[in-house]
C-alpha cells in the first residue's frame, strides 16, 4: 500500500496525516511537505510507473483521465476516489514555438500551456489535490466548515471553481485594485465570498492566516504542501509529453515560490524512481518590480531578501515576501538553477512578441520570456539547447493588459511592437491604398 503524510521541510521529528488541519511544523515554525514512501514506491520500476502513466493518459476512467490523477500514487494515495474534485486539469498542450525560438537564437523552444484549464491557470493542478482532500476531511467528520486563501487573482478563481464542484464554501482575500477585472469576477460567479482588502498580497496573507488559525476554516494557499502536490504534475507532464526524455532548460515565473517549489519536487522524484536519468536546469523568473528572490540570489542566499513589492503589469507575481522560500533555494541549488529578472518593458515585450508567432501571452509569461531572452544573449542558454517555458495563465485575463499595450499606454513600457486598429471611411480605395502600405512594410 503507498502512503504519504506530513512532515517538516527542515527535518524535525513528527509526522501527520494529510487530513490533519496542519501548515506549519510545530516544532520550528518552518513549512510542511508530503512525504510518499519512496520505498513502496520502488516495487515497481521506473518502465513500469511509465506503463501505468502512459496506460492512464486520456482515459475515461475516474479519476486517472486527470492530468493529475493519473499520477495518484505520487500525489495522494490515500485518497477515496469518491472523494477527488476533478475538472480534467493538467492535459495542457506543449505549443512549438518555432518561429519565436528561430528570432531569440532557440529553435528548440517549447511553451507548456498551463493556462488552457478549467479556471485559466496552473493554479487548478494544485486546487483539485487541496479541495479533494478537504472534501474527505468533511466525510470524516473535520470541524473544516470553509476554505479560504488570499490571492492576486489565479488562486482565487481556482479555489472558488473547486469548491464549488464540491459544494465548499469558499473565501478569498483580494487585494483592491490590484486583481483584473477578468480574474475578480471569476471568484465572485462561482459564489466565493469575496473580500477586497485595501492592502497588497502581502496584507491579505496576513490576515488570512490569522482567519485560518480557527480550524474551521482551511487554509489554501501554497503554503499548504497538499496544493505543491498537485502543482508538482507539471514537470511529470512535460517529461512524458517528450516520451520520457527531460529537457536541458524549464524557465517559469515565480511570486509566491511554489510553483518552481512543486517543480524541482516532481522532477527529483521521478530520477529517484528511475524514469529518467538526469534532471533539466531551472530558472525562477521575476519582475524587477516584486524581486526579493532574485535579490536573494545575487547574494548567495545568504538571508532571506524581503521588500515592499511595486505595481507591475505582472499583478500575480507582485510578491514581497514569499512564503516558498525554503523550498526555492533548495530547488534552485538542487537542480543548478538561475533567478533572472525583468523590467516592465522587457516584459511586456517579450509578452507582444511571443504573440506576433501566434501565442497569447499573459503578462506573467513574458516575464519568463524576457528571462529567456537575457539567458540567451549572454550565452547561458545554447542554441542546442531544449527549453520549456511555463505559460501559467491564460492571457484572456489580462485583456487590459493587452489592450493598454497596443494603445501605448502602458507606464515604463516602449510599445515598440504595438499594433492598433486603423480607423478608416468604408471607401473600396482607400481601403486599398492602406493595405498596399500595410503589406509592403510586412515583407519589407
Amino acid at each position: 500500500m503507498y502512503t504519504a503524510h506530513f512532515r517538516c521541510f527542515r527535518g524535525c521529528p513528527g509526522r501527520w496525516p494529510l487530513t490533519d488541519v496542519i501548515y506549519t511544523c510545530p516544532t520550528c515554525g518552518g513549512l510542511l511537505e508530503v512525504h510518499h514512501d519512496v520505498a513502496a514506491l520502488r516495487d515497481r520500476s521506473g518502465a513500469a510507473w511509465k506503463r501505468v502513466f502512459e496506460a492512464r493518459s486520456g482515459t475515461t476512467q475516474w479519476p486517472y483521465g486527470s492530468g493529475v490523477w493519473r499520477y495518484k500514487e505520487w500525489v495522494a494515495p490515500m485518497l477515496d476516489d469518491e472523494n477527488i474534485v476533478s475538472t480534467f486539469e493538467g492535459n495542457t498542450n506543449l505549443f512549438w514555438a518555432a518561429r519565436l525560438g528561430e528570432q531569440l537564437g532557440v529553435p528548440d523552444l517549447w511553451v507548456k500551456q498551463s493556462g488552457n484549464s478549467h479556471t485559466g491557470s496552473f493554479k487548478d493542478l494544485g486546487m483539485t489535490v487541496l479541495v479533494s482532500v478537504v472534501k474527505e476531511m468533511m466525510t470524516v467528520g473535520s470541524p473544516v466548515r470553509a476554505v479560504a486563501a488570499a490571492s492576486t487573482g489565479d488562486t482565487s478563481a481556482a479555489l472558488a471553481a473547486y469548491g464549488a464542484a464540491a459544494g465548499i464554501p469558499t473565501i478569498v482575500f483580494l487585494p483592491q485594485g490590484k486583481v483584473s477585472r477578468a480574474q475578480l469576477i471569476q471568484p465572485i460567479a462561482n459564489g466565493a465570498i469575496v473580500l477586497a482588502l485595501d492592502t497588497d498580497f502581502d496584507g491579505c496573507m496576513r490576515i488570512v492566516q490569522e482567519v485560518t488559525k480557527d480550524n474551521s476554516i482551511y487554509l489554501a494557499n501554497s503554503m499548504n504542501s497538499l496544493r505543491i502536490e498537485g502543482q508538482k504534475t507539471v514537470g511529470i507532464e512535460i517529461v512524458q509529453q517528450f516520451d520520457w526524455t527531460p529537457p536541458d532548460w524549464i524557465i517559469l515565473p515565480v511570486g509566491n515560490l511554489g510553483n518552481i517549489s512543486a517543480l524541482a519536487k516532481g522532477l527529483s522524484l521521478m530520477k529517484e524512481l528511475g524514469l529518467i536519468e538526469r534532471l533539466p536546469r531551472l530558472v525562477a523568473a521575476q519582475a524587477a518590480h516584486a524581486n526579493p528572490f532574485y535579490r536573494s540570489f545575487l547574494q548567495d542566499f545568504a538571508g532571506k531578501t524581503t521588500r515592499k513589492a511595486e505595481k507591475t503589469l505582472a499583478s500575480a507575481i507582485q510578491i514581497g515576501d514569499p512564503v516558498s522560500y525554503e523550498k526555492a533555494v533548495a530547488a534552485i541549488r538542487q537542480f543548478d538553477g538561475i533567478v533572472e529578472e525583468a523590467s516592465e518593458h522587457e516584459l511586456a515585450d517579450a509578452a507582444a512578441r511571443a504573440d506576433r508567432t501566434g501565442l497569447y501571452t499573459c503578462p506573467h509569461t513574458g516575464v519568463a520570456l524576457a528571462a529567456l531572452t537575457k539567458l540567451v544573449q549572454r550565452g547561458v542558454i545554447q542554441r542546442h539547447e531544449r527549453v520549456i517555458v511555463i505559460a501559467t495563465a491564460h492571457g484572456l485575463k489580462f485583456t487590459s493588459f493587452k489592450v493598454g499595450y497596443h494603445d501605448d499606454q502602458l507606464e515604463e513600457v516602449e510599445a515598440a511592437l504595438a499594433n492598433p486598429p486603423i480607423y478608416l471611411p468604408a471607401e473600396v480605395d482607400v481601403v486599398k491604398r492602406t493595405l498596399d502600405k500595410r503589406l509592403a512594410l510586412a515583407q519589407a
